[in-house]
């Protein structure tokens, strides 16, 4: 269990096997599309970004997607304090890896509009800058439109958790992923007429950047805060339920810049509302969690050939987690967020 890989190297060999499974604390392994056992049509290529102001209580969340079959982009707005959610989607059809995602590192840039929405990404060194916008959304409190220019800062110290994993009953499935937390954020967002600013010291966001080639049907668990503890960078990557787990899981700490690996976590959720308190442990007495939720961002596609039930659920972590040389932390309403989420396609 719990393979840590330490050298650079490709990520799959010439029979579209992952050459060496399991986790790691920067982006090692080399992503070849061409290397992907699969037709275009099977090939997914993600990036999300979730920016959570904690001063005031609110969460922004983009999605940039290339699904193969589709692209699927999205914006959100999650005003934790009342409980209330909105987002506006668009659906490009057959995109088959056109839409240029970026690799792991470097410098990069991505962009892509419609009549209702419009996003772009780019990287320059250590700093990510995010525009989108959309500007008919209807917000909760009657405002009308959405508009963002945030910088996200990810520093070379800060280490980020990745993972290579691939399907028991189908090695050439696999999924690489990276999960960046405690990047701090600064900018500004347009919410109707009024300007919403985001510091450094307050706001945080999160990256999940994700590329693979999935079997049909999945289901998965993941939670993620991002934030200060103590007057340092903390934060929480739990999940699990997504590919044969045995090399790897993808449970850290993130304290200080530094990721502190967990073992094996399960959620607990009440089986009659999401909007219940959750529990979450692991394995080593390392993380006992209360997720209090405040709003449920929930969707429900099913089209024949393709379901997706999602459940991305904000709310505040109570409990305790353990680092690597036994410190406990206590941790009181730290906001975040828990996911349940069902695909077939």
């Amino acid at each position: 269990m719990q393979h840590e890989v330490t050298g650079k190297q490709p990520l799959l060999d010439r029979k579209g096997h992952i050459l060496e499974e399991g986790w790691s604390r920067r982006p090692l392994w080399k992503y070849e599309r061409e290397r992907i056992k699969s037709n275009a049509l099977r090939i997914k290529e993600w990036d999300y970004y979730a920016i959570m102001s904690h001063e005031h209580n609110r969460c922004f969340c983009v999605t940039f997607s290339d699904l193969g079959f589709a692209g699927l982009f999205a914006i959100a707005y999650v005003d934790m304090a009342t409980g209330k959610v909105v987002q506006t989607d668009a659906i490009m059809p057959l995109t088959l890896g056109k839409l240029g995602l970026p690799p792991h590192s470097g410098d990069h840039s991505v962009a892509w509009k419609n009549s209702t929405l419009r996003i772009a990404y780019s990287r320059r060194e250590e700093r990510r800058r995010l525009l989108f916008a959309a500007p008919d959304l209807l917000l909760p409190d009657g405002r009308r439109g959405l508009d963002a220019d945030i910088t996200l800062v990810q520093p070379p110290d800060l280490e980020s958790l990745n993972i290579a994993t691939s399907w028991e009953k189908k090695r050439t499935a696999f999924y690489l992923n990276e999960k960046v937390n405690c990047m701090s954020a600064s900018g500004t967002v347009r919410l109707g007429d009024d300007i919403l600013e985001l510091k450094p010291h307050e706001a945080y966001g999160v990256l999940d950047w994700g590329r693979g080639r999935w079997t049909y049907k999945n289901r998965w668990y993941w939670a993620s805060a991002s934030g200060r503890l103590e007057d340092r960078k903390f934060g929480l990557n739990l999940g699990y339920g997504f590919t044969d787990r045995t090399p790897a899981s993808e449970n850290a700490i993130i304290f200080d810049n530094r990721i502190h690996k967990l073992d094996e976590v399960v959620f607990s959720i009440p089986k009659d509302s999401y909007l219940k308190d959750w529990t979450i442990t692991d394995n080593d007495g390392r993380c006992s969690l209360t997720f209090s939720p405040t709003v449920d961002r929930q969707s429900h596609i099913n089209l024949l050939l393709v379901k997706s039930i999602q459940h991305q659920v904000f709310g505040y972590f109570s409990g305790t987690v353990v680092l690597d040389d036994g410190t406990k932390l206590a941790i009181d309403r730290f906001p975040g967020f828990a996911e349940d989420v069902y695909n077939r396609y």
